[in-house]
């Protein structure tokens, strides 16, 4: 019987150490290779909109022809955007702020509303 006891405390281990790489690396095992996270936001002051857009190449490879079209008629090219490589982007003064259409060449669309972060006491704007 004690024998038995490191057997199971290895399986125990390794089965531990898989769902840690599966559940809490960042990217995991499975990384898709063309991936894009979008998040447009706006935040209303006192005297003014403060907007802006984040963009972050979240697949293994790079994207190409990064357009993001902010409505109004409002577009900037970005070109390429590198794995991992983060960017803000603000939109042109007088736009609208109500959606953002960013599209890349390897097949990406995200369309996405301007989103209003929760106000947080002591911070601006709240």
């Amino acid at each position: 019987m004690t024998s038995k006891i490191p057997i199971f405390g290895g399986i125990g281990s390794a089965v531990a150490g898989i769902v840690f790489v599966l559940f809490f690396t960042p990217s995991g095992i499975f990384q898709e290779e063309y991936s894009l996270s979008v998040d447009p936001t706006k935040e209303k002051q006192t005297l003014f909109i403060m907007a802006r857009v984040s963009l972050v190449n979240t697949g293994t490879k790079p994207l190409t022809n990064v357009n993001i079209d902010f409505g109004d008629g409002d577009r900037t090219y970005l070109g390429t955007l590198k794995p991992g490589q983060f960017v803000i982007i603000s939109p042109p003064q007088g736009n609208s702020l109500q959606y953002v259409i960013v599209t890349a060449s390897e097949g990406i669309y995200v369309s996405k509303v301007y989103r209003l972060p929760v106000a947080m006491p002591g911070m601006m704007g709240s």
